[in-house]
């Protein structure tokens, strides 16, 4: 094999104007110093809205060692008594082990009205000196402040911290609560809160901070924040990936992406999904790093397109990501929710759309997709449901049809369709981006990585499944839907999916010569699947050349509009392979 050119630490390179970026709590807490006191004021408010899991008492011990606050006010003092917040967000957390309601709660709704009262009679009577507001809802204390820091991180590593126990759920001190449920709180209830606070907030900052690692803070200017997300709006990147084993991992990610090879297997790379990922500025060498939701929330129109930020809003709705059984085991047998089912049951308003794009694939792969003919659905039901009790294991072959899987190989799946990827495939995963609703139907009788039984979910299965895509409907609709585009000398240009209750369009182009895009108003997002290195370029010079490799996913913004892709590097003169994805019209 060749050596692994994947960058598992993707940059966007910007330029670092002086006095802008700050690193170190000693230098931060002496910039914040300097801004608030330039008016020489007597009482100095400094408010620091914080997301959930950022790391309390490492950000309140170096602000109050050096701007030594004559008053100190924690926003998580100020909240309801926890079993009163347990109740309130219960109707969205639900009891379910997995699925929960996308909440409508808003952080005063955990907010105790009098103590909120009583807090701003202090503020009002300390006429001197600093005071510090503090936390997950610290901006609701005070409307207005001096100076307002944002203190952000990415989600996946909140979900570090939550698996180390060491951030609990918003309003609650349950360090030792299981990751599931910890995970699904604040997928439903404290990231939907955190974020209103967020995009309310967003036009008061005067800094941000960058609190991903442990004792390395990183802060920058607003202004500077604001320019750079500007900035990316309008030219190719990548998002960082992020790698997670599980019970059915495979290898294949390890050699291809050069991960550590002593951890059993990896079984998930989310390679593009804003909700989870990060991006990294780098200014001059020092790297800040920011939710990549952050770009999808604030520069939504150039980003999306306008006409994809007018059916979607704020919200990016193309996910790509790897999931790999090579050498592993096979998948969940698993099925998405109808738009219908997702909306009334869960609050959102598009559904887990999704395809199977094969990278890899060994001799013996297959997909599981669709029903045999002759399936009767009360016994697949009952026989499911027997099984995942402890009886008889379901013999999946007796009831879904399964096809053999081959390198570039395309499937479609629909919501509602029956499917899994079996082992020894390395799937490229191209969906819409709901990613948390798989209803799992049968997991093969094994355990997940923490000793513990799967959750499955047969009950809202049974209730999405579309009985009537069977073997037939299944080979003529969604399996290798290839249709030739175009045949020029250097570029073969074929769509591949997605199927028409689909709302992604697919693109492959083979070439080994410069080949002209066009974004025509979408996001469009794209993965290397052929070749070792490409380079991305705009034939007007509205963005610097951009350097991609084999298996890497990057995204090109709507605006900016027309670019080309060609071989590069040791690829040039060889053949190459995109696969692109974006939003019908």
């Amino acid at each position: 094999m060749l050596k692994s050119n994947y960058d598992k630490y993707p940059r966007v390179k910007m330029e670092n104007p002086d006095g802008t970026v700050f690193t170190d709590w000693k230098t931060i807490a002496e910039q914040i110093k300097k801004a608030s006191f330039i008016n020489k004021k007597r009482r100095i408010i400094i408010t620091v809205e914080t997301y959930p899991g950022v790391y309390e008492r490492e950000i309140l011990k170096a602000l109050q060692e050096y701007l030594k606050p004559a008053l100190t006010i924690n926003a998580s003092n100020l909240y309801l008594d926890e079993h009163e917040i347990d109740r309130i967000t219960f109707p969205d957390v639900t009891s379910d082990r997995i699925f929960g309601f996308m909440t409508r709660l808003t952080i005063k709704d955990l907010l105790d009205s009098e103590k909120t009262r009583q807090t701003a009679q202090n503020i009002e009577k300390t006429k001197e000196g600093v005071i510090l507001l503090y936390g997950c809802g610290a901006s609701e204390i005070r409307e207005s402040s001096d100076l307002f820091i944002y203190a952000d991180m990415a989600r996946f590593e909140i979900q570090k911290r939550m698996r180390r126990n060491e951030t609990a759920n918003l309003g609650t001190t349950d360090l030792d609560l299981d990751i599931e449920r910890k995970y699904k709180r604040a997928y439903f209830v404290d990231w939907r809160i955190a974020d209103r606070i967020k995009r309310k907030t967003y036009g008061r900052w005067d800094f941000v901070l960058d609190t991903n690692r442990e004792n390395a803070p990183v802060m920058i200017t607003a202004d500077l924040f604001r320019r750079s997300l500007e900035q990316t709006a309008g030219r190719p990147f990548r998002l960082v990936p992020f790698f997670d084993p599980g019970p059915w991992g495979g290898q294949w990610i390890k050699e291809v992406c050069d991960l550590d090879r002593d951890v059993v297997n990896y079984a998930w790379c989310f390679d593009c999904v804003p909700e989870e990922n990060s991006l990294r500025f780098d200014f001059n060498g020092t790297i800040f790093e920011t939710p990549a939701i952050n770009l999808v929330f604030f520069q939504p129109k150039a980003l999306l397109g306008e006409r994809v930020f007018a059916r979607f809003g704020a919200e990016f709705p193309i996910r790509f990501d790897f999931l790999d059984t090579m050498e592993g085991d096979n998948l969940s047998l698993q099925v998405h929710p109808t738009t219908e089912y997702i909306r009334e049951q869960f609050g959102m308003f598009y559904t887990q759309d999704e395809s199977y794009y094969l990278l890899d694939a060994k001799d013996d792969a297959k997909v599981y997709l669709g029903l045999k003919e002759n399936t009767d659905p009360d016994k697949m039901i009952s026989e499911l449901k027997h099984a995942r009790e402890g009886g008889t294991p379901f013999n999946t072959d007796d009831y879904v049809a399964s096809w053999p899987a081959r390198k570039h190989d395309h499937f479609m799946i629909p919501a509602g369709t029956v499917h899994c990827s079996a082992v020894n495939c390395m799937v490229l995963e191209i969906s819409a981006t709901p990613y948390i609703f798989t209803f799992k139907l049968w997991d093969w009788g094994r355990l997940g990585l923490d000793g513990l039984p799967r959750p499955i979910n047969i009950e809202h299965g049974e209730k999405v499944i579309q009985w009537n895509r069977r073997e037939s409907w299944v080979k003529k609709e969604l399996i290798n839907h290839i249709t030739l585009l175009s045949d020029d000398e250097g570029n073969r240009e074929e769509r591949t999916g997605m199927h028409e209750f689909e709302f992604i369009e697919t693109i492959r182009n083979w070439f080994s010569r410069k080949v002209f895009h066009d974004c025509q108003g979408s996001v469009n997002v794209l993965n290397l699947v052929e070749g070792r290195e490409a380079i991305i370029e705009s034939p007007v010079g509205s963005f610097e050349p951009f350097v991609v490799h084999y298996a890497e996913t990057f995204v090109i913004p709507a605006m900016a509009g027309k670019y080309t892709i060609r071989p590069h590097g040791d690829s040039e003169g060889k053949t190459c392979a995109t696969i692109k994805a974006f939003i019908r019209k």
